[in-house]
């Protein structure tokens, strides 16, 4: 299990895990079961939770839009987590074109995209425009 605990402080995928585990046991796992092993004994979760960052109640089918993920990419490199070399990449760019166009990120769940990018504006503190408290 030392070995599992390794793997998974080192960032392996779950998917890179069962099929090492495979490889080197011959024992077929999956992935939640290393994710519910990864809970049981306290590891630190691979999601970064970002209520600042992502404060909407983001509906299913925008689940996957690209700004999202840059936005939980974010989250994730504010709260000290390593990225893969790709995503590395993609988060970069991302926040190199946001920088440079003085952009923000606006949700509008009653839109069939979902995410945009907008020009900030004065009330913008952050890389999102926040919604509006009631």
């Amino acid at each position: 299990m030392q070995e599992v605990i390794r793997w998974i402080e080192e960032g392996k995928t779950y998917n890179w895990i069962v099929a090492e585990y495979q490889r080197k046991y011959n024992i077929e796992t999956s992935q939640s079961m290393w994710a519910s092993f990864r809970s049981r004994r306290g590891l630190k979760p691979r999601i970064a939770r970002d209520p600042e960052l992502i404060p909407w109640k983001v509906k299913e089918e925008h689940q996957f839009r690209y700004d999202l993920a840059m936005l939980r990419l974010e989250a994730r490199k504010r709260q000290g987590y390593e990225l893969r070399d790709e995503d590395q990449k993609r988060h970069t760019s991302w926040r190199t074109w946001i920088d440079e166009n003085n952009a923000v990120v606006y949700y509008d769940p009653d839109t069939e995209e979902g995410f945009f990018c907008i020009p900030r504006e004065e009330g913008d503190t952050d890389i999102i425009r926040a919604p509006k408290k009631p």
